[in-house]
């Protein structure tokens, strides 16, 4: 038979449980909530229509005349780290079609070589803040695809999950694809092109 005690050190280990399990419960909905808003516009924001042509770096100005493929990437924006792996099924899928480049969006210094290293990427990695400008991104992880003219043809997000799991909202992947099959830009809905993710430089989101 239980002792008065041990059934209230029962009781206590119970409550215990529910308590952090209500906020790891807690944690994860207020990050959901958190990347649903959109990013705060930069009060000196300039809007970049499709079209318009973009001027790279010649470090960026690759032999060919394949599309351009920039992925605005923070190390630090939890959402940027959990969109990685979906970038890089992208790079797997149209590589032999498409260039495609990092740029590193950060206050904080990381060389290239580090970030390839730490994130196992197999393309080219660039410091470049002004390109982000140019192409009128101001949040991580975006993405902004260049025809072969480096003329903007999409600028926007990846998913409309954070976690990039819902794959009838694959923006980028879409956009790419009617590039690569010569479509006109894709009329997406305001999820699309609606900055969410990390404010730049640093990461307040």
């Amino acid at each position: 038979m239980l002792t008065i005690s041990t059934r209230v050190r029962k009781i206590l280990a119970v409550s215990l449980l529910l308590v952090i399990s209500g906020a790891i419960a807690g944690i994860f909905w207020y990050n959901d909530y958190v990347y649903n808003l959109p990013t705060p516009i930069p009060a000196n924001y300039l809007h970049v229509n499709n079209g318009k042509h973009i001027n790279v770096s010649n470090a960026l100005s690759f032999d060919n005349k394949k599309p351009l493929f920039l992925h605005f990437f923070n190390p630090d924006c939890p959402c940027s780290k959990f969109n990685i792996k979906h970038f890089k099924t992208l790079v797997k899928q149209y590589g032999n079609q498409t260039n495609f480049a990092v740029i590193l969006m950060t206050d904080k210094y990381y060389t290239p070589a580090e970030v390839k290293k730490k994130f196992d990427l197999d393309v080219p990695v660039f410091v470049d803040p002004a390109l982000a400008v140019a192409c009128g991104v101001y949040s991580t992880p975006q993405a902004a695809i260049l025809n072969n003219k480096h003329n903007l043809y999409y600028r926007g997000n990846y998913n409309s999950s954070r976690y990039c799991s819902d794959t009838k909202t694959e923006y980028a992947r879409m956009a790419l694809s009617a590039l690569l099959n010569n479509a006109q830009p894709v009329k997406f809905n305001p999820l699309a092109v609606t900055a969410y993710g990390c404010s730049l430089p640093n990461c307040r989101q």
